[in-house]
């Protein structure tokens, strides 16, 4: 079976709270563990936000916590954790024209296979010692979003490399690939949890995806108990931001439809 490909039977369905808040414990002991530091709204709670001023503009930028299974139910081989450190937004100019992520990838737990429209963007193995290798998997796309059959070509630190329809490249520390809008990619990370950094032009989760699969970015989430940490979907935004988000998901349903 290819990751991320023809992986609907092991659908559950939502994700509970209590697995995203280990998830998010988890992430922030190994990113301390491997001395990479968080800004403080990392740590800031459901109280802290609700007090904030500018939650608009951290919820418009996407900052912060993001724990996904794709609506999978199956997080531990179906998922991925993310922070969102830094993010522009287009209809404000060249304030900000770059987004930068950091994720705990865990073994052998599969980002599907996905696109992105307009995204370029590097994905680096920020790890050392007691951290593992990116698996990274690759196809060209079709004009109708399907799997082409042709050879991949990407560039890795300057070098070009080439590899099958289908190929898989490993990242190893301190290696990087850039990922040009439209070409399918899927990963996970092998010998050991992935710490793994994205550097790349404006990011809409919200917009910019489009999966092989039809399946949602975000997943329905069963409130078992409380959150240790807002997703960086749930801030407490004006009515008029939180609207725009339905849209935003809807058009991406749409594209993947």
């Amino acid at each position: 079976m290819i990751p991320g490909v023809d992986m609907r039977s092991k659908w559950k369905g939502s994700v509970k709270r209590s697995e995203i808040n280990i998830a998010i414990a988890s992430a922030i002991e190994f990113f301390a563990r491997h001395q990479f530091a968080l800004p403080p709204f990392a740590s800031w709670t459901r109280e802290t936000w609700a007090e904030l001023d500018e939650v608009s503009e951290f919820a418009s930028r996407e900052l912060g916590w993001d724990v996904t299974d794709f609506n999978s139910g199956n997080f531990e081989s179906i998922g991925l954790t993310l922070f969102a450190l830094r993010n522009g937004i287009p209809s404000k100019g060249n304030q900000c024209m770059y987004s930068e992520k950091i994720m705990h990838v865990r073994e052998r737990q599969v980002t599907p296979l996905h696109f992105h429209y307009r995204k370029t963007e590097d994905i680096i193995n920020r790890g050392g010692k007691g951290t593992g290798d990116l698996a990274v998997q690759l196809y060209n796309s079709t004009a109708d979003g399907g799997l082409a059959d042709t050879p991949v070509v990407v560039t890795c630190d300057g070098f070009r490399r080439h590899c099958k329809a289908g190929g898989t490249i490993f990242l190893r520390h301190g290696e990087s690939i850039t990922i040009t809008p439209r070409l399918y990619h899927t990963f996970h990370a092998v010998g050991g949890p992935g710490l793994i950094g994205e550097v790349s032009t404006l990011n809409s989760d919200s917009n910019d995806n489009h999966f092989f699969e039809p399946i949602p970015r975000y997943p329905e989430v069963v409130e078992d108990e409380a959150p240790l940490r807002l997703l960086c979907t749930e801030y407490p935004v004006p009515q008029q931001l939180a609207s725009q988000r339905v849209t935003n998901s809807q058009e991406t349903n749409g594209k993947n439809s």
